[in-house]
């Protein structure tokens, strides 16, 4: 995959993860999944661009999901 693919892929995990948030619904928790998989695609494409703001913005993005995981399931 290319890096602009990488980059839509993180875009459309990161929407899906806002709309199952904003819904507060019982699948709400799930979303925090999608928002682990889309920081860990823009890190990736972060780390590979050398843009290391929204690379250290990404990562601390995926301990904020894990820890929204951890809350929800565990």
């Amino acid at each position: 995959m290319t890096l602009n693919s990488l980059r839509w892929l993180g875009t459309a995990t990161g929407i899906i993860g806002a709309v199952l948030v904003a819904l507060n619904i019982e699948e709400t928790r799930y979303g925090f999944f999608f928002f682990l998989v889309s920081a860990i695609l823009y890190s990736y494409t972060s780390w590979k661009d050398r843009d290391y703001p929204m690379l250290a913005l990404q990562g601390t993005f995926a301990c904020i999901d894990l820890l929204g995981i951890w809350r929800w399931f565990f």
